[in-house]
């Protein structure tokens, strides 16, 4: 296989990854803007096992509760708090951190239901089935190359949306959360972060002209096959 090849199947993974992040994870799971299709529910939740690592019920938790603190003693991985750089290099042990905190898994998710996957001891560890596909694919040394692109990349992507869209960039409502559309374009529309401060059940991020969230295309087309059901948006915003 061609490297050429190689770099865009490994960017074309890193953006499924970004976008069951957003989709699944994020708008479904923790704020239950949409509610998707056991099938769609699943097949996210495979990739996410296989190519990640998170464990939902955990991610959850921690993004409810830096909703709950927002930028205030107790926000998980608040720039305000930790600083720009140590949130954009560090998000990842933050994050760690707080998914060992029984107290804030219990608290924040009372209402999660598991599935097939939660169910599967160590299941946790399904990244290392992911390396094993990135060799298949490409041979040890180049899938092992592209498997560690992939996870520094997707934990850069995510730790840039904590970090850098909190204090630079521009704000549509009275919060300090910021949008940076080009952060948005390669995070499935997470870039938007002031909006989804603002209206975080709202399944679409964008709310002004020029705005786009990359995944509200995904999510109307998830809606169209019957793979997904979205609540409305806000009337204000539902242009």
């Amino acid at each position: 296989m061609s490297f050429v090849w190689m770099a865009v199947l490994t960017v074309a993974v890193l953006q499924i990854s970004v976008f069951c992040t957003t989709i699944y994870l994020h708008r479904a799971l923790a704020h239950r803007g949409l509610e998707l299709h056991p099938a769609a529910r699943f097949l996210m939740h495979l990739h996410l096992a296989l190519f990640t690592g998170v464990v939902p019920r955990q991610w959850v938790a921690v993004h409810r509760k830096h909703h709950h603190f927002s930028d205030q003693e107790g926000d998980p991985h608040s720039p305000y708090i930790y600083g720009l750089w140590k949130v954009f290099f560090g998000n990842f042990f933050y994050y760690r951190r707080e998914c060992a905190n029984a107290q804030t898994i219990s608290k924040y998710t009372p209402d999660y239901r598991r599935d097939l996957l939660d169910r599967i001891p160590g299941v946790e560890y399904g990244v290392l089935a992911g390396l094993a596909i990135f060799m298949l694919l490409f041979g040890w040394a180049w899938g092992l190359a592209a498997w560690t692109f992939h996870v520094v990349a997707y934990i850069l992507l995510n730790s840039s949306i904590n970090s850098i869209c909190h204090m630079i960039g521009y704000r549509n409502f009275n919060n300090l959360a910021t949008n940076v559309q080009s952060i948005a374009l390669v995070t499935g529309g997470e870039g938007l972060h002031n909006n989804h401060h603002a209206y975080p059940a709202a399944a679409c991020m964008a709310f002004r002209r020029g705005e786009f969230d990359p995944a509200w295309p995904a999510i109307r087309l998830l809606e169209k096959l019957g793979l997904a059901k979205v609540k409305p948006l806000p009337a204000a915003k539902a242009a």
